[in-house]
């Protein structure tokens, strides 16, 4: 019974092949429209993931911050209370494998006939450590240069490539702020960061010569710190905090004029948010499922009156109730389940596409891919269901005589 209903529910489809395929179309897209927009959500995941990873999960970073009491509070990071003396202290922590002090700013930089605007950070020679970086060329800054306030740079990719051009930069000297600075080494290429800022668009010169020639100030932007592997995160975070209000003179937490974050809870709260993300654009894309459901249930119908005849003539000669709604509902599903595969390629070739046009990651995997193929099937057997019990219950009399 199984086999022939099948069979009469596939000729029924190649008998009307655009109506099918009109009928299917709502299926398809929803199919589709799941995969993709799934398989960006993953992508983007995936990418913000890589990049914080990327920076190690035992990093923790010390900004200047504001009381959380009630009235007028400063932007975050705007305060001036992270000094160098607070950066000493901690490093010198026996949980702190390295740290480095951050004073940045954005200047326009100069080389000859052509310039660029960019971020400089002031920093020490952990700073490459700390944040993953590796050379291309030359070298990094050393700590020599560091006492020495040396006005010397290691530049990124993006302004090697729109300073220099296809010039080796090595000993070349640009202009930072009305300050000369030779060029020592030239950082390997990252590519885009968790927000989508482009990490490779940065200049790295001595901390010292940054605070005291270029920027002129005796306090800090941020802090990097990287622990010592095995060590609980939470715990040098709550140590770093107890240092740092004993220095600042704070008694009550609620008044902490610095905020310390660890790279553990940022990747838990990307994590988190993500995937609501990734489930909110499912979820919007499923809603073209139930409408494809509902194009479903309005063919079966006109198919249950074009039928009636049919319908009563196989009344007549013995089939059952069970046998008539069998026979739909295998209609109704087969016309779900060659939407959802054809769903399925194309939701598969979109995400390609928009991953090759948009330049976005996408990451397709099996179980969006089950979930939508599944839930059309069901969608069939749902929807199908009103028109086959219709069917079923039709008198053979009344059927027999039907114009």
């Amino acid at each position: 019974m199984y086999k022939e209903g099948f069979l009469m529910a596939w000729s029924s489809l190649i008998a009307n092949k655009m109506r099918s395929l009109l009928t299917m179309l709502g299926i398809i897209i929803g199919v589709a429209a799941v995969i993709a927009l799934v398989s960006i959500g993953y992508g983007v995941r995936q990418q913000i993931t890589e990049s914080i990873s990327s920076l190690g999960s035992n990093l923790l970073m010390v900004y200047p911050g504001a009381p959380r009491t009630p009235g007028v509070r400063p932007v975050a990071g705007a305060n001036k209370t992270i000094k160098l003396s607070d950066y000493e202290a901690i490093s010198k922590m026996d949980s702190v494998q390295a740290a480095s002090p951050v004073a940045a700013n954005s200047y326009l930089t100069v080389y000859m006939s052509k310039n660029w605007t960019t971020t400089v950070n002031g920093a020490n020679a952990d700073f490459q450590y700390v944040n993953n970086w590796t050379m291309k060329s030359g070298r990094f800054i050393t700590d020599s240069q560091i006492e020495r306030r040396e006005r010397v740079a290691v530049i990124g990719a993006t302004v090697a490539k729109n300073l220099f051009g296809n010039e080796d930069p090595i000993g070349k000297d640009i202009r930072i702020h009305k300050n000369s600075f030779k060029i020592v080494g030239v950082l390997d290429e990252k590519g885009s960061g968790a927000m989508g800022n482009d990490q490779d668009d940065v200049i790295v010169v001595p901390y010292t010569t940054m605070m005291e020639r270029v920027m002129g100030v005796d306090y800090l932007r941020m802090i990097y710190i990287q622990a010592k592997e095995g060590q609980d995160l939470e715990r040098v975070q709550a140590d770093i905090e107890n240092i740092l209000r004993v220095r600042h003179g704070i008694k009550n937490p609620d008044l902490d004029d610095f905020n310390v974050n660890n790279m553990a809870s940022i990747m838990k709260a990307v994590e988190e948010n993500t995937a609501t993300m990734t489930l909110f654009l499912g979820a919007v894309a499923a809603i073209s499922l139930l409408v494809g459901g509902i194009g479903i249930m309005n063919i079966m119908l006109v198919s249950v009156t074009e039928r009636t005849r049919e319908i009563g003539v196989r009344k007549a000669l013995g089939a059952t109730y069970r046998t008539i709604i069998t026979q739909f509902l295998i209609e109704a599903i087969v016309i779900s389940l060659v939407g959802g595969a054809i769903g399925i390629v194309v939701g598969i070739g979109a995400s390609q596409l928009i991953a090759t046009v948009a330049k976005l990651k996408t990451v397709v995997t099996t179980g969006p891919i089950l979930l939508s193929f599944g839930f059309s099937m069901s969608i069939g057997l749902v929807f199908g269901l009103y028109p086959a019990r219709k069917a079923a219950k039709l008198n053979p009399i009344d059927a027999l005589h039907y114009e």
